[in-house]
């Protein structure tokens, strides 16, 4: 009888935005019958643990500026050891499908002859805004939502963000931090001035922080930024849900009037 595991295949698993509980049934499933477990830079360490002791864990991270490996390698060694090893699992953070590039790493391996299977994931955009209680649509405020990259593969910015600032879509801006700027003053031309936004850093985690201003001040908190800790900009008028706006908008008027 032929041993299953050693059948190569791959399976791609969103691992959720931060909190290790925010993982599916099936991706941690996933992770436990896997015999090699390669993870990115933003997957929480603690899912590593639930994989067998003797699984291979291979670290292929991105972080700015800093690439354990490239992506064509990655997409190579992925058919490497799956060829190999048998079930390989490729664990990243949010959603594979949500500016993971797990469609480039899928449509690779099945050219090569290996079977995949994508499960899907809990993407920071969804989770992040609700855990701090920030609505991304609501009745009588908005009636959509746009989720866009903060740096294009050219590094520069989404001609879509501009589309998205003349709608009423609450914008949600993944990998934008360094870029926060830009991002502003291509917003400020099409939103009123007072349009609040929040900056989330490690979404989901015990050391989740969040900023809250209007569009006008952003200059205010970009020396408040961590820019070694993963964030995402939500922009819109949902923002004003969020508890503390109302507190931190009258403590704004008060000191404009001193």
């Amino acid at each position: 009888m032929k041993n299953n595991s050693k059948i190569p295949k791959v399976t791609l698993v969103g691992a959720g935005p931060g909190d290790e509980e925010l993982i599916t049934i099936k991706g941690l499933k996933a992770i436990k019958n896997a015999n090699v477990l390669f993870y990115d830079a933003l997957v929480n360490e603690n899912l590593l643990k639930k994989a067998k002791v003797s699984t291979l864990k291979i670290y292929v991270g991105k972080r700015f500026n800093k690439h354990a490996y490239s992506q064509d390698t990655i997409n190579k060694m992925l058919v490497e050891y799956a060829s190999k090893y048998g079930k390989v699992t490729r664990l990243k953070g949010g959603d594979s499908f949500v500016f993971g590039r797990g469609s480039e790493e899928v449509n690779y391996i099945e050219s090569c002859g290996i079977e995949t299977e994508v499960i899907p994931g809990i993407s920071s955009a969804l989770a992040v805004p609700s855990n701090q209680g920030i609505p991304l649509t609501k009745r009588s405020i908005n009636e959509s939502f746009w989720v866009i990259t903060g740096t294009t593969s050219s590094g520069k910015i989404s001609k879509d963000l501009v589309f998205g600032a003349q709608s009423s879509a609450t914008l949600i801006i993944l990998m934008g931090l360094r870029n926060l700027s830009l991002i502003m003053e291509e917003v400020l031309p099409y939103r009123p001035e007072k349009t609040p936004f929040a900056i989330i850093q490690n979404g989901t985690l015990p050391n989740e922080t969040i900023i809250i201003d209007t569009i006008d001040n952003y200059k205010n908190v970009i020396e408040k930024i961590d820019y070694k800790a993963p964030g995402i900009i939500v922009i819109g008028d949902v923002v004003a849900e969020h508890p503390s706006f109302l507190e931190e908008e009258i403590q704004r008027v008060l000191e404009r009037k001193f």
